[in-house]
């Protein structure tokens, strides 16, 4: 039977992600399904099935088997949970390397990925050093006034990172950049030194500095951070940990499957 609101032509944007969704669900459960069963199952008309699953086909979200007009689950969903089995494996690894390298170095260690204009800490070890206990796993954080946003940052396409840039960049401190051609040039100079450092940008008294690592295709997927108070860790002190992290970074990198050349 004909859903009353496809007959009305009122169907929303959300609805029809949500019957995209219950197609592969469809698909998943069954292995594999034709145009009349999937209308069936959602409660459409077959011509509205149809537009659905040749969306999904040409994402290569589902594929058609041979000449028997059913559909099963495409390999886009495969590189699409690939992603998601890479992202779980980033924060198990990385609560590894986050607690040796806190150990090693007595500061907090983080790592965080980007959320679209901002950056979520994924994994985090505190350091002997510490004198906080704070916990910024799940925060999220802005790209511009962190060192491991900055690393985030330069390391993103171009017009993405113009995108952010653009939009508006927000004074936390009195030491924030906000002006977008100073930012620019500052990410550009990460990319040469392979590091980025933060100076009371985010919080008055706290300084970071971080190092990106390194996914299986050779893009930088996250970026590894160590944080103190300013009166510890000093300019001077930023430069020394660069070597320690930059080799705990590639060591996790390599474990994602980065091998450089």
């Amino acid at each position: 039977m004909r859903n009353s609101d496809e007959a009305k032509g009122s169907v929303s944007p959300v609805q029809s992600v949500d019957r995209a969704i219950s197609v592969l669900e469809l698909l998943a459960r069954n292995g594999e399904a034709g145009i009349t069963e999937i209308a069936e199952e959602l409660g459409v008309h077959k011509s509205t099935a149809s537009r659905l699953v040749s969306a999904l086909e040409n994402r290569g979200l589902v594929e058609q088997l041979g000449e028997r007009g059913k559909y099963a689950i495409g390999f886009g969903v495969v590189r699409l949970a690939g992603a998601a089995t890479g992202r779980m494996d980033l924060a198990k690894l990385g609560n590894l390397t986050c607690q040796r390298l806190a150990d090693e170095l007595g500061e907090t260690v983080n790592i965080a990925v980007a959320d679209d204009a901002l950056a979520i800490n994924i994994s985090q070890a505190h350091g002997t050093a510490s004198v906080t206990a704070q916990n910024w796993t799940g925060r999220r954080t802005p790209l511009h006034a962190t060192s491991s946003g900055k690393v985030l940052l330069a390391y993103m396409d171009g017009a993405e990172r113009r995108r952010i840039l653009e939009y508006g960049l927000e004074e936390y401190t009195p030491r924030t950049t906000t002006t977008p051609e100073v930012l620019d040039a500052e990410l550009q100079r990460i990319v040469q030194d392979g590091y980025a450092a933060c100076f009371e940008e985010f919080e008055l008294g706290l300084h970071a500095v971080a190092v990106p690592i390194y996914g299986s295709s050779g893009e930088v997927i996250a970026a590894l951070s160590a944080s103190g108070p300013s009166y510890r860790l000093s300019r001077q002190r930023i430069r020394q940990l660069v070597q320690p992290m930059s080799r705990a970074a590639a060591e996790l990198s390599s474990q994602l499957g980065h091998f450089p050349g």
